[in-house]
């Protein structure tokens, strides 16, 4: 059965989404549950890496909503929509609303610091990141000492989207979860001319080649890391 209502979340930002949710869960849980799953959290933390070095070029070459340009807003618009939400009159939009947006760029800024400082990170007993070798080992110690701060920042981050998005569906009943599992919302909130009509999956998979492959260089071509220190 085919989702009522217009097409405006594209086929790879809803992969994208639902993917990150599983790779920060996993990233946490790996994270706590002893070094010897590090393996493993090496892996949340790759899928992370790619899924949100994605998620920023497909913000500036994927389908109308997904751009940055799109949804992106000075801060006028998103006082307004803040000052029209605490009024009880909130506006419904195709794509993210202003304030859907700071959210949107903040998690993805703090998700790419994550993953970046974690791949140079080491857990000081004899676990390294793939990328330590680039890095001194006092610079490593800063790198994952940020890596643990961030987390506290992206918790806190998680935690305002989801209160946020069951405060828009109380206040507009517009599940905002329900579309951006199927793509669609519902035709009274969409015109027409907003409407997507085509994922540009070969644009989607080619960009993902493309950081999967800038990665895989990154760290094979790191030199061999010191490990006196965790010897």
């Amino acid at each position: 059965m085919v989702a009522a209502g217009r097409r405006v979340w594209d086929l790879p930002v809803r992969i994208f989404h639902w993917a990150l949710v599983a790779g920060v869960l996993a990233s946490y849980v790996t994270s706590r549950i002893g070094p010897e799953y590090f393996r493993l959290h090496l892996a949340a933390g790759y899928l992370v890496t790619v899924l949100v070095a994605f998620r920023l070029l497909w913000g500036l070459f994927g389908t109308r909503h997904a751009r940055f340009a799109s949804f992106v807003r000075g801060p006028r618009p998103v006082l307004r929509q803040a000052s029209q939400f605490l009024r009880g009159q909130p506006t419904r939009h195709a794509g993210h609303n202003p304030l859907g947006a700071l959210m949107v760029l903040a998690l993805l800024a703090s998700l790419a610091a994550q993953a970046v400082t974690g791949l140079f990170g080491n857990d000081e007993i004899f676990n390294v990141g793939p990328l330590y070798g680039w890095v001194s080992d006092e610079r490593s110690l800063e790198l994952t000492a940020v890596h643990k701060l961030l987390f506290n920042w992206i918790a806190g981050a998680i935690v305002i989207h989801v209160v946020a998005i069951l405060a828009h569906r109380l206040w507009t009943r517009e599940n905002l979860v329900r579309a951006m599992w199927t793509g669609n919302k519902p035709a009274e909130v969409v015109a027409g001319d907003e409407a997507i009509d085509s994922s540009r999956l070969w644009l989607a998979l080619l960009l993902l080649a493309i950081v999967i492959a800038a990665l895989a260089a990154a760290v094979l071509l790191a030199p061999e890391p010191a490990l006196s220190s965790y010897e």
